[in-house]
């Protein structure tokens, strides 16, 4: 999945349209339904084809459900438009967040995943931009609200976050400081993170930074995985850790 040229951001927040989203794509369990995971595209891409390469995969027991991101103008291509989880200006750790967006996606994960059986395990994942939107549905769900402070009540078992990065990350150690039960979920919640050394769109350092903030701030089950020739794509390698860990965590069978 590349991110490509036309592949980073979101935009005009004033407009209603920012957050209308396009088309989603289910993969259907093949064996017993047991975890449903929604999987974020990264900017410029769609879900149609990270349905794809996720219905190759040899998990039978997972659901996958991959929405398509709202078209809009993306300051980082100078508001030129296209799929976008949010607006984004500049990938850094120090650049404002569009937390308008980042809420709008979390809440239309959270809004796929509402109607799943009590008893199927729930999950987010992501590559890129939607990497740093599943982190973010991880801040959401140990919080126990969004950013706009509206609550949020999906119980996430695991996330996955490929070439990404964490948005909101200033903030979060304060945040879960100052509440035991965010701090005891943030410990438990199992997150794997994979990046390429050589990643040319998101940085090496981004995917570094945000494991070391999430760490830092008390995410214990933290996993991250890098790859020495990997750039702003995927290889089998990667993804077969995935499933690994994905059966592992979410205690799959067969």
């Amino acid at each position: 999945m590349n991110f490509n040229s036309s592949a980073l951001g979101s935009g005009n927040r004033s407009n209603r349209s920012t957050h209308e989203f396009g088309r989603t794509y289910v993969v259907r369990p093949k064996g017993r339904h047991q975890a449903t995971i929604v999987w974020l595209h990264g900017l410029g891409d769609s879900g149609s084809s990270w349905s794809q390469l996720l219905e190759s995969f040899p998990l039978p027991n997972i659901k996958w459900i991959c929405p398509t991101a709202p078209t809009r103008p993306v300051a980082l291509f100078g508001g030129f438009p296209c799929t976008a989880w949010c607006d984004v200006g500049e990938i850094s750790e120090d650049a404002p967040d569009d937390l308008e967006g980042l809420d709008a996606t979390a809440a239309h994960v959270a809004n796929l995943l509402s109607n799943e059986p009590s008893d199927i395990k729930l999950g987010v994942g992501g590559f890129s931009m939607g990497a740093a939107s599943a982190l973010y549905s991880s801040m959401c769900h140990v919080l126990g609200q969004y950013g706009n402070g509206n609550p949020y009540t999906l119980n996430l078992s695991v996330i996955v976050g490929l070439s990404g990065w964490l948005p909101c990350s200033r903030a979060l150690k304060y945040r879960l400081e100052r509440s035991q039960v965010a701090r005891s979920l943030a410990a438990s919640l199992p997150i794997l993170l994979c990046h390429g050394r050589v990643d040319d769109v998101i940085a090496y350092m981004h995917g570094e930074n945000s494991a070391h903030n999430l760490s830092s701030a008390g995410f214990r089950n933290l996993i991250f995985r890098t790859y020495s020739g990997l750039g702003h794509y995927t290889i089998p390698e990667e993804t077969d850790e995935v499933c690994n860990w994905l059966t592992r965590n979410l205690a799959l069978a067969g």
